[in-house]
């Protein structure tokens, strides 16, 4: 029997700078910025539902090298919707870069400022 858990506490996101992140990953999610802190100059835990996303700089990782850690380039995970057009609707309103439209009218996928790719999924 393993002794690791069938559960995954967070879920890491790469950025190269750590409060411009905040704002746009706060603008997207509808969180209050005074509810994001930076710790140790390099992290963001963002409050979610379920499992947790980190903002973080990941200067073990790569960040201190020039072009900072590498970016994700597949959709690693899912934020979730119950209005997919309102909120493809949103990511236009705030100029979010698209990578899809609406696909089988379920998904479609973002990129945040660093090129990480988000999808945003029906519910």
């Amino acid at each position: 029997m393993s002794p690791i858990k069938n559960k995954v506490g967070s879920v890491f996101v790469p950025v190269r700078d750590i409060e411009k992140s905040r704002t746009w990953y706060c603008r997207v999610l509808g969180l209050n910025e005074a509810d994001c802190e930076i710790i140790s100059g390099h992290l963001c835990p963002l409050p979610m539902e379920g499992t947790s996303v980190i903002l973080d700089t990941m200067p073990k990782w790569g960040g201190e090298q020039p072009g900072g850690a590498p970016n994700i380039e597949t959709p690693s995970f899912m934020l979730m919707t119950e209005d997919l057009q309102g909120s493809l609707n949103y990511m236009k309103e705030l100029g979010v870069e698209l990578v899809t439209e609406i696909e089988h009218d379920h998904w479609f996928v973002v990129k945040d400022p660093d090129g990480n790719k988000l999808m945003i999924c029906r519910e």
